[in-house]
């Protein structure tokens, strides 16, 4: 049975301009049983949807990554003036489709130059669309896990922090009040420790894998174009780690991912 489930991939990336249609068509055959497909803005949420309409196993998530504040190609900037209240609006009735499944790409991200305060405004504006049409989120947390933990726990959504960057004390507590956490290639490099001493202590029940897609493949495919047939070496990795069979990891981590997004039935 096909049980990689990717629960955040980029597909509409232009990185797949060349052969998106032939590499989607080809990813059940080699175990890809769900994909997640996050839209970064109002530019590519329609693709987004409209991917997930072509091929069955792809769902969409849709929302407003925070570096579209900061793109000054992004809707976001050039169609919205940076009004991201208006984008939000004009994204609402993509959410009235059966095939978005989650609220995605939203969080922080203190790496780039942007507005602080916009980001945090449109990060707990998305939070509070999530619990208003009861969604799960993935949110992206970019060297900002102060007041990304401080959003995090006043409103306790659910869904995945993806590509999970903190501690294992924080784990924990994220965990223990619902949220899930991601990994992918990043997890594999040799000096992401961190990642494993977070994989040691959160509960396995708690854990999804992911690509972010194209980008972050994992070794030993590292600075190649990521897709998800490449998750089978993150649950190699992981099965290292938890002594399980990475088959298995595969099939626990899917059934996770099945649970939170409520979607890809067996």
């Amino acid at each position: 049975m096909n049980q990689i489930i990717d629960t955040h991939a980029h597909y509409c990336s232009h990185q797949f301009d060349a052969d998106r249609d032939a590499l989607l068509t080809a990813l059940p055959a080699a175990g890809v049983a769900g994909v997640l497909e996050c839209a970064t803005h109002s530019g590519d949420a329609p693709a987004a949807v409209e991917l997930a309409h072509r091929y069955p196993f792809v769902k969409a998530a849709v929302g407003i990554h925070p570096e579209s504040l900061g793109d000054p190609d992004a809707p976001t900037v050039a169609k919205y003036g940076g009004d991201w209240r208006a984008e939000l609006t004009a994204l609402r009735p993509l959410f009235e489709d059966p095939a978005v499944v989650a609220v995605g790409e939203i969080g922080l991200d203190h790496h780039w130059p942007l507005p602080a305060k916009e980001q945090y405004d449109l990060f707990e504006a998305q939070l509070q669309l999530a619990a208003e049409l009861d969604l799960p989120v993935s949110v992206h947390d970019r060297e900002a896990h102060g007041e990304m933990y401080e959003l995090l726990r006043q409103y306790k959504p659910r869904g995945v922090l993806h590509c999970y960057s903190g501690s294992p004390e924080d784990a924990l507590w994220l965990t223990g009040q619902g949220m899930a956490l991601g990994f992918g290639g990043a997890a594999t490099y040799k000096g992401a420790k961190r990642a494993a001493r977070v994989l040691a202590v959160v509960p396995h029940d708690a854990v999804v894998l992911e690509t972010d897609c194209p980008y972050m493949a994992p070794e030993p495919v590292r600075g190649r174009r990521n897709d998800s047939r490449n998750i089978a070496y993150v649950a190699q990795f992981i099965g290292t780690l938890w002594e399980m069979d990475p088959q298995e990891v595969l099939n626990l981590t899917a059934q996770n991912a099945r649970r939170i997004f409520g979607a890809w039935e067996e």
